[in-house]
Protein backbone atom coordinates (compact mmCIF):
# COMPACT_ATOMS: atom_id res chain seq x y z
CA UNK A 1 0.00 0.00 0.00
CA UNK A 2 1.46 3.23 -0.85
CA UNK A 3 1.23 6.36 1.11
CA UNK A 4 -2.22 8.61 0.37
CA UNK A 5 0.31 11.97 1.73
CA UNK A 6 3.98 12.83 1.36
CA UNK A 7 5.55 13.31 4.29
CA UNK A 8 7.43 15.97 4.97
CA UNK A 9 11.09 15.33 5.02
CA UNK A 10 13.03 16.56 7.87
CA UNK A 11 16.19 16.65 8.04
CA UNK A 12 17.88 18.62 10.87
CA UNK A 13 16.85 19.17 14.92
CA UNK A 14 15.48 22.66 14.26
CA UNK A 15 12.97 21.03 11.55
CA UNK A 16 12.34 18.13 13.91
CA UNK A 17 11.49 20.49 16.74
CA UNK A 18 9.12 22.74 14.67
CA UNK A 19 7.72 19.18 13.55
CA UNK A 20 6.93 18.47 17.36
CA UNK A 21 4.52 21.10 17.99
CA UNK A 22 2.48 20.00 15.05
CA UNK A 23 0.92 17.58 16.81
CA UNK A 24 -3.04 18.02 17.23
CA UNK A 25 -5.28 17.38 19.95
CA UNK A 26 -6.20 14.24 18.62
CA UNK A 27 -2.91 12.77 17.97
CA UNK A 28 -2.00 14.01 21.04
CA UNK A 29 -4.75 12.44 23.04
CA UNK A 30 -4.02 9.62 21.08
CA UNK A 31 -1.04 9.37 21.68
CA UNK A 32 -1.93 9.81 25.91
CA UNK A 33 -4.01 6.56 25.54
CA UNK A 34 -1.31 4.33 24.36
CA UNK A 35 1.21 5.56 26.77
CA UNK A 36 -1.14 4.84 29.34
CA UNK A 37 -1.24 1.19 28.15
CA UNK A 38 1.84 0.62 27.55
CA UNK A 39 3.08 1.98 31.25
CA UNK A 40 0.11 -0.12 32.71
CA UNK A 41 2.24 -3.12 30.95
CA UNK A 42 5.20 -1.69 32.66
CA UNK A 43 6.65 -0.98 28.80
CA UNK A 44 8.37 2.12 27.98
CA UNK A 45 6.61 5.22 27.00
CA UNK A 46 8.10 5.35 23.73
CA UNK A 47 6.39 2.28 22.92
CA UNK A 48 2.91 3.91 23.14
CA UNK A 49 3.85 7.50 21.54
CA UNK A 50 5.48 5.68 18.76
CA UNK A 51 2.41 3.09 18.05
CA UNK A 52 -0.34 6.05 19.28
CA UNK A 53 1.47 8.16 16.44
CA UNK A 54 0.71 5.19 13.86
CA UNK A 55 -2.51 4.74 15.15
CA UNK A 56 -3.34 8.73 14.66
CA UNK A 57 -1.59 8.31 10.94
CA UNK A 58 -4.18 8.27 8.17
CA UNK A 59 -0.36 7.16 6.23
CA UNK A 60 2.17 4.73 6.80
CA UNK A 61 5.41 6.79 8.50
CA UNK A 62 9.36 6.43 7.96
CA UNK A 63 11.08 5.98 11.42
CA UNK A 64 13.16 9.41 10.54
CA UNK A 65 9.32 11.08 10.62
CA UNK A 66 8.17 9.85 13.72
CA UNK A 67 11.32 10.95 15.32
CA UNK A 68 10.60 14.44 14.11
CA UNK A 69 6.99 14.23 15.31
CA UNK A 70 7.55 13.15 18.35
CA UNK A 71 11.13 14.63 19.46
CA UNK A 72 12.12 11.61 20.97
CA UNK A 73 15.90 10.00 20.41
CA UNK A 74 16.38 7.90 16.90
CA UNK A 75 17.70 4.88 18.83
CA UNK A 76 14.86 4.92 21.31
CA UNK A 77 12.20 5.30 17.81
CA UNK A 78 14.12 2.09 16.36
CA UNK A 79 14.06 -0.02 19.28
CA UNK A 80 10.48 0.94 19.73
CA UNK A 81 9.61 -0.38 16.17
CA UNK A 82 11.69 -3.24 16.47
CA UNK A 83 9.78 -4.30 19.47
CA UNK A 84 6.02 -3.42 17.69
CA UNK A 85 7.40 -5.30 14.93
CA UNK A 86 8.59 -8.23 16.59
CA UNK A 87 5.16 -8.56 18.96
CA UNK A 88 2.69 -8.26 15.53
CA UNK A 89 1.96 -4.64 16.70
CA UNK A 90 3.55 -2.16 13.59
CA UNK A 91 3.78 -3.83 9.86
CA UNK A 92 6.51 -2.50 6.76
CA UNK A 93 4.50 -0.53 4.22
CA UNK A 94 6.02 -0.65 0.71
CA UNK A 95 6.27 3.32 0.03
CA UNK A 96 6.75 4.48 -3.14
CA UNK A 97 7.83 8.02 -2.84
CA UNK A 98 9.98 7.18 0.37
CA UNK A 99 13.03 5.22 -0.84
CA UNK A 100 12.70 4.38 3.79
CA UNK A 101 11.12 1.56 5.32
CA UNK A 102 7.57 2.79 6.31
CA UNK A 103 5.14 1.39 9.24
CA UNK A 104 1.58 1.22 9.69
CA UNK A 105 -0.43 0.07 12.88
CA UNK A 106 -1.80 -3.47 13.32
CA UNK A 107 -4.96 -2.23 14.66
CA UNK A 108 -6.70 -6.17 14.98
CA UNK A 109 -7.04 -6.60 19.27
CA UNK A 110 -6.16 -10.30 18.81
CA UNK A 111 -3.27 -9.50 16.90
CA UNK A 112 -1.90 -7.29 19.09
CA UNK A 113 -2.72 -9.24 22.59
CA UNK A 114 -1.61 -12.72 20.85
CA UNK A 115 1.81 -11.01 19.85
CA UNK A 116 2.36 -9.86 23.49
CA UNK A 117 1.35 -12.81 25.28
CA UNK A 118 3.60 -14.60 22.60
CA UNK A 119 6.74 -12.68 22.90
CA UNK A 120 6.21 -11.32 26.04
CA UNK A 121 4.73 -13.17 28.64
CA UNK A 122 5.12 -17.07 27.38
CA UNK A 123 8.81 -16.51 27.73
CA UNK A 124 8.66 -15.53 31.03
CA UNK A 125 6.35 -18.74 31.84
CA UNK A 126 9.08 -20.88 30.84
CA UNK A 127 11.68 -18.80 33.17
CA UNK A 128 9.06 -19.11 35.35
CA UNK A 129 8.80 -23.22 35.39
CA UNK A 130 12.52 -23.60 35.23
CA UNK A 131 12.99 -21.04 38.28
CA UNK A 132 10.10 -22.84 40.85
CA UNK A 133 11.24 -26.25 39.86
CA UNK A 134 14.74 -25.36 41.09
CA UNK A 135 13.71 -23.98 44.39
CA UNK A 136 13.99 -27.05 46.80
CA UNK A 137 13.42 -26.93 50.78
CA UNK A 138 17.28 -26.44 51.82
CA UNK A 139 17.28 -23.02 49.97
CA UNK A 140 14.75 -22.00 52.80
CA UNK A 141 17.18 -22.83 55.44
CA UNK A 142 17.90 -20.08 58.05
CA UNK A 143 21.60 -18.53 57.64
CA UNK A 144 22.74 -21.07 61.27
CA UNK A 145 22.03 -23.76 58.77
CA UNK A 146 18.89 -24.85 60.60
CA UNK A 147 16.21 -26.60 58.67
CA UNK A 148 12.62 -25.34 58.70
CA UNK A 149 10.39 -26.15 60.92
CA UNK A 150 8.02 -29.24 60.13
CA UNK A 151 5.33 -26.90 59.74
CA UNK A 152 7.63 -24.25 57.58
CA UNK A 153 8.10 -27.20 55.49
CA UNK A 154 4.47 -28.33 55.24
CA UNK A 155 3.71 -24.98 54.42
CA UNK A 156 6.54 -23.94 52.20
CA UNK A 157 5.64 -26.75 49.99
CA UNK A 158 1.84 -26.18 49.34
CA UNK A 159 3.13 -22.69 48.10
CA UNK A 160 5.39 -23.84 46.06
CA UNK A 161 2.83 -26.08 44.64
CA UNK A 162 0.20 -23.36 44.32
CA UNK A 163 3.06 -21.45 42.38
CA UNK A 164 3.01 -24.89 39.74
CA UNK A 165 -0.73 -24.59 39.54
CA UNK A 166 -0.54 -20.66 38.72
CA UNK A 167 1.87 -21.77 36.06
CA UNK A 168 -0.45 -24.97 34.94
CA UNK A 169 -3.59 -22.44 34.70
CA UNK A 170 -1.69 -19.24 32.93
CA UNK A 171 -0.63 -21.81 30.51
CA UNK A 172 -4.03 -22.87 29.53
CA UNK A 173 -5.66 -19.25 30.10
CA UNK A 174 -3.14 -16.97 28.44
CA UNK A 175 -3.54 -18.61 24.75
CA UNK A 176 -7.69 -18.23 25.70
CA UNK A 177 -7.65 -14.79 26.35
CA UNK A 178 -5.95 -13.84 22.89
CA UNK A 179 -8.53 -15.89 21.34
CA UNK A 180 -11.40 -14.24 22.92
CA UNK A 181 -10.54 -10.95 22.42
CA UNK A 182 -10.30 -10.56 19.15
Amino acid sequence: MAASMTQPTVDTPAEASSEVNRLTTGERELIAVFVQMTQTFGLPRSLGEIYGLLFASPQPLSQQYIVARLGISKGSVSQGLRFLRTIGAIQPVPDANERRECFMPVVELRALVGGFIRERITPQLSLWTDRTNNINLDDFKADEGAPPSPADIKLINNRLEKLKTWHQRAELVLPLMGKLIG
